[in-house]
């Protein structure tokens, strides 16, 4: 079997991590996502609102974190046991974005409950 280290095996989870928010996502990759998706009207308690949905199965997979969680997992896993030196920079690149994305997240988070109670007090 093949054996990782514990911080390579971090920087796989985190690339994937970065890859499965991009596609599923991020604005940057919408391009990839729209012409899998169609408008839909939904009825909802604030009225009639427009919502993207998936028009096929493909669109399920681009649109679902779950689902896109997986093939982003083998692709990442899978390029990084077939081509190491190759995968090592991509795993690097988004595993450093990974991580800075779950620190802002944590962070932006934590500046808005300051800044809720620190207004409640006034």
């Amino acid at each position: 079997m093949f054996e990782l280290s514990w911080i390579t095996y971090l920087m796989l989870i985190l690339a994937s991590y970065r890859l499965t928010h991009l596609i599923v996502f991020d604005k940057i990759t919408e391009f990839i996502r729209k012409p899998f998706m169609t408008k839909k009207e939904i009825k909802t308690e604030h009225g009639v609102e427009l919502k993207d949905v998936p028009k096929n199965m493909f669109g399920y997979l681009l649109n679902c974190y779950w689902c896109a969680g997986i093939w982003s997992a083998i692709l990442i896993g899978g390029g990084y046991l077939l081509f190491p030196k190759i995968a090592s920079i991509i795993v690097l690149i988004l595993s450093i974005a990974g991580g800075q994305c779950i620190l802002e997240t944590f962070v932006g988070v934590n500046i808005k409950k300051v800044s809720y109670y620190s207004k409640k007090e006034t």
